[in-house]
């Protein structure tokens, strides 16, 4: 059979599940690491499904006569995407948090069924969850030796070869060696052995590599057993592995094969080994059970300093984003000339933008697919454009575009929402860009007690949206990486409860945020705005406690045109004021001519 079509690779699957005697496959977008991106080998779902999204799952019953015999799963910032790629014949949709596996399972599961999942690809915590539901049903929950879909994706790719690089120090700050000993001196005081260090950032962040195995974020397909000696174990493939890579690590770092992780865990029996559990897949519990060793659940030691932005790291911080700021500038100054001609369209918008950052001689990659959205796909707040959904951007109308860069000095992510001419916008769309623009500014301009944390602070950015009766539907801030992942925790600005990770973590100095606030208006147009903030120490004459606040990293300008001043307070005028002097000093050496010029006349005193 070709497998050239979707419904010719959901048969294929179906028969493989059958031949191992399965009665449902569940299929995850997910690495061994637990990643946000994958590789292309990883990208199972993808290639069963035609589902382009970051975020998503599937399970399919081997029985296709069964009502429903398969279903997507995907939360609320894919409710068009997933409609537009995967085919309602096959695939019911089901909404996250809504629905989950286990309770999906749980009603349309038949006694006696057996369920596969590759434990590679999955959480303890959500096999525990799914083996409770199915087991009320009598069926059963099954780790499987090998994943089914590998088994027929006869051209899946191999995992990248590419080698691994050293991060310098210049950019890095801190020595991995000073690094592997704080995480060993933490060790050592809860007397615990050693760690498990999975996550792809975490690696990369202890050891000061990076590399160029999954898209958007810079790391390289490897793990790490830390010590409380301060020594560690690393299991990379051996083509990854140079001898300047080898020198950078020292006699301290131990390198194994990739494949030889199992036996390295094998090596903990009897040991009190940390794991987090949020982000070890179910695999490693199990080896290391098998092992005999003592597992401690813990967060991942290596989350909160990295986190915590060294002096290198902030500065270098700020220096990436000069530079990207031009490249914003340049985009953003092209297209106020040939946005009113109907010609742009969002994937040539988005390619335009990528050239103008790739004017910056260290630009690595993006942070994350450009969302490019004009018009009614601005509304859907991660839009991914394709060939198939490309608009124009039509005359008189919002476009919106996320986008971000990694550099080795940082990395990226800004949102500008801008009015394609030649008329005046609306009073609607200005009102609403306007009171997302003043719950910006009250987020950046925020004093705050330490101790605070993200949740705390949502409702400055949502408060003027609310004195209207509006909302948006997504988190406020994010954490950034290093040259590593644009999205990273713990830190996180957004509403508390419903489990949301991070609103809980006190923001500390030296982390790094975005801070997006948005409204979007469905089928007509959406409005985020979107800057980077560094925590920061913040002296208040008179303070009684130890006081935090933001410094604004990202500089690029903000459309005026969408601004309702009548709906500013002089404050507020005066941050925008001086939002746009600085952008102006910070930027404008880096342009000429006519860009100078654009750049000056958006950057005048409102």
């Amino acid at each position: 059979m070709l497998m050239n079509t979707h419904e010719a690779r959901l048969e294929a699957l179906r028969q493989e599940l059958t031949n191992r005697g399965l009665d449902g496959f569940v299929v995850p977008i997910c690495d061994e690491h637990m990643s946000e991106y994958v590789g292309a080998y990883a990208q199972r779902l993808a290639w069963l499904t035609g589902f382009g999204g970051s975020a998503g799952s599937a399970i399919v019953l081997a029985d296709a006569t069964r009502d429903p015999a398969a279903a997507m799963f995907t939360d609320g910032r894919y409710t068009v995407q997933v409609r537009e790629q995967v085919d309602a014949r096959y695939y019911a949709y089901e909404s996250v948090p809504q629905t989950s596996h286990a309770q999906w399972l749980a009603d349309h599961v038949r006694e006696g069924d057996r369920i596969g999942y590759d434990a590679w690809l999955h959480t303890s915590h959500w096999v525990r969850t799914v083996e409770v539901a199915l087991a009320e049903k009598g069926a059963s929950l099954v780790a499987l030796e090998s994943n089914p879909i590998d088994a027929v994706w006869t051209d899946q790719p191999a995992p990248s070869p590419a080698v691994a690089l050293v991060h310098a120090e210049e950019f890095a700050g801190v020595s991995s060696e000073a690094k592997r000993a704080h995480i060993a001196e933490g060790l050592s005081a809860r007397k615990i052995d050693a760690t498990v260090i999975s996550a792809l950032d975490s690696v990369a962040w202890l050891l000061n590599i990076r590399g160029t195995d999954v898209v958007h974020t810079p790391v390289a397909l490897s793990y790490v057993i830390a010590h409380a000696d301060g020594t560690a174990d690393l299991f990379i493939a051996e083509e990854k592995v140079t001898p300047e890579l080898r020198q950078h690590l020292g006699n301290a770092v131990a390198i194994h094969p990739r494949k030889a992780f199992t036996e390295g865990l094998a090596q903990l029996s009897g040991k009190r080994v940390a794991l987090d559990p949020d982000n070890a897949v179910a695999a490693i519990f199990q080896a290391l059970h098998d092992a005999g060793a003592h597992v401690i659940e813990a967060r991942d030691p290596v989350v909160l300093p990295k986190a915590i932005k060294n002096p290198v790291e902030q500065q270098g911080q700020r220096d990436a984003q000069e530079r990207d700021g031009a490249a914003i500038a340049r985009f953003l100054h092209w297209l106020s000339l040939e946005g009113p001609k109907g010609t742009v369209t969002e994937l040539s918008a988005s390619d335009k933008l990528l050239g103008f950052r790739q004017m910056c001689a260290d630009l690595r990659d993006t942070s994350f697919n450009t969302i490019s959205g004009a018009g009614p796909h601005a509304a859907l707040p991660h839009y991914a454009v394709s060939e198939e959904s490309d608009l124009t951007l039509a005359p008189n109308s919002v476009y919106l575009c996320d986008s971000g860069g990694q550099y080795p000095a940082g990395t990226t992510d800004i949102t500008r929402t801008v009015w394609i001419g030649p008329e005046a916008p609306g009073a609607e769309v200005k009102d609403r860009f306007t009171r997302v623009l003043k719950g910006h500014i009250a987020l950046d301009r925020v004093a705050f007690p330490k101790g605070t944390t993200g949740s705390q602070l949502d409702v400055l950015a949502r408060h003027a949206l609310w004195q209207a009766g509006l909302d948006y539907a997504h988190g406020t801030g994010h954490g950034v990486g290093s040259f590593l992942g644009v999205h990273e925790g713990p830190q996180r600005i957004a509403k508390s409860g419903g489990g949301q990770p991070g609103t809980d973590q006190p923001l500390l100095p030296g982390m790094i945020l975005s801070n997006e606030p948005g409204y979007y208006k469905p089928g007509a147009y959406g409005i985020r705005i979107e800057n980077l903030v560094l925590v920061v120490p913040r002296e208040i004459a008179g303070s009684e406690n130890d006081f935090l606040g933001f410094e604004t990293l990202t500089f690029a300008p903000i459309e005026r045109r969408l601004v309702d001043t009548d709906l500013l307070d002089s404050g507020e005028i005066a941050w925008w004021n001086d939002y746009h002097a600085r952008v102006l000093a910070l930027v404008g050496p880096q342009l000429e001519g006519a860009e100078r010029a654009w750049l000056e006349a958006q950057c005048a005193p409102l």
